[in-house]
């Protein structure tokens, strides 16, 4: 909850059967499967972290202003109350948080494209890329990571469903048809080889930003 020992009294979970875990580091470094509750008081406030899918999941608590509360609902937290929050509205908020964290969303930016769950592909400036579903699901995969490195057993566990590699060269054959399809859409270098093994996004130069460089060649009249 906080670097703090214990949560205040009015705040302690336990009391609705919740279990406290001790964490260590600061809240960047966290990748957990369970609601997190952070003591936004003065003096308590942690590091919040950037992945979106770990915003999701986290309720601030001590969110002392309206505007404070509407900045961090902005930023994609899950939710944010007051200290004076009682101790039952803190439980069913943190049981609503849980829930919609683990609900899947129907939609996901990937650097510049926006990944359609239900049309299983990618669209980019209103156009759709066609995307093998293979090709959608890995892209997909990469997204989740939010820029963290994949490796390919996880790809082959998650995309193909296979518990051990069978020695084949399929997840490269499907990342350089991917590849291909990205660089049609101006999107080239967007998923990158990862030095220690895997894919990952590239969201950075040569990444999200070629896209918009595609985008302003065409809108001149170069490409």
């Amino acid at each position: 909850m906080s670097k703090r020992a214990c949560p205040p009294e009015r705040w302690d979970l336990r009391a609705h059967g919740w279990r406290m875990h001790a964490l260590s580091g600061d809240a960047q470094q966290l990748d957990l499967d369970f609601p997190i509750v952070l003591d936004w008081r003065s003096g308590s406030r942690p590091h919040l972290p950037n992945r979106q899918t770990l915003k999701r999941r986290c309720l601030i608590v001590g969110a002392e202003h309206g505007f404070e509360t509407a900045e961090l609902l902005a930023e994609g937290f899950g939710d944010a109350i007051p200290p004076e929050a009682e101790l039952g509205e803190l439980a069913q908020r943190l049981a609503r948080v849980a829930r919609q964290a683990a609900a899947m969303p129907r939609q996901r930016d990937a650097g510049p494209l926006m990944l359609d769950l239900f049309q299983r592909d990618a669209r980019t400036d209103g156009r759709w890329l066609s995307l093998h579903p293979r090709e959608f699901a890995l892209l997909w995969r990469l997204a989740e990571a939010e820029g963290d490195a994949v490796p390919r057993s996880e790809l082959l566990a998650d995309v193909w469903r296979l518990a051990h590699d069978p020695g084949t060269n399929r997840v490269e054959v499907h990342v350089s048809r991917l590849r291909a399809k990205l660089a049609e859409a101006g999107c080239a270098g967007l998923v990158a080889t990862d030095p220690a093994g895997g894919y990952r996004l590239s969201l950075g130069p040569g990444g999200s930003d070629c896209c918009q460089s595609h985008r302003e060649s065409e809108s001149n009249g170069i490409a």
